[in-house]
């Protein structure tokens, strides 16, 4: 199993109506608008990436404005994870050193 609870990842809610995903991971969640993505089908419990705008309501609710999504069920979780700390250490060190 993954770092990750099996109940507190991927797809927790979803609305034909108004087109509204709810993801969660490791206990944060984010809202989706997925009005653009046609061809995606969405089931609960699902591991989905999305790629888009992040808007910031009046009430202060952040809402992702997706362009793109996926489906990445059976994606290694663990590895994800460690490619995005080596991604972000690798950058952290070449903006230390663009500044200098």
């Amino acid at each position: 199993m993954s770092m990750a609870d099996a109940n507190d990842l991927g797809l927790q809610e979803y609305s034909v109506e108004t087109a509204i995903a709810v993801i969660a991971d490791h206990g944060a969640t984010l809202k989706v608008d997925t009005q653009h993505l046609r061809e995606l089908s969405f089931r609960i419990g699902s591991i989905f990436q999305f790629i888009g705008e992040l808007n910031i309501q009046p009430n202060n609710e952040a809402i992702l404005q997706a362009r793109t999504g996926r489906n990445v069920d059976g994606i290694d979780l663990d590895l994800y994870y460690q490619s995005l700390q080596q991604l972000r250490q690798f950058q952290a060190k070449h903006m230390k050193n663009a500044t200098t």
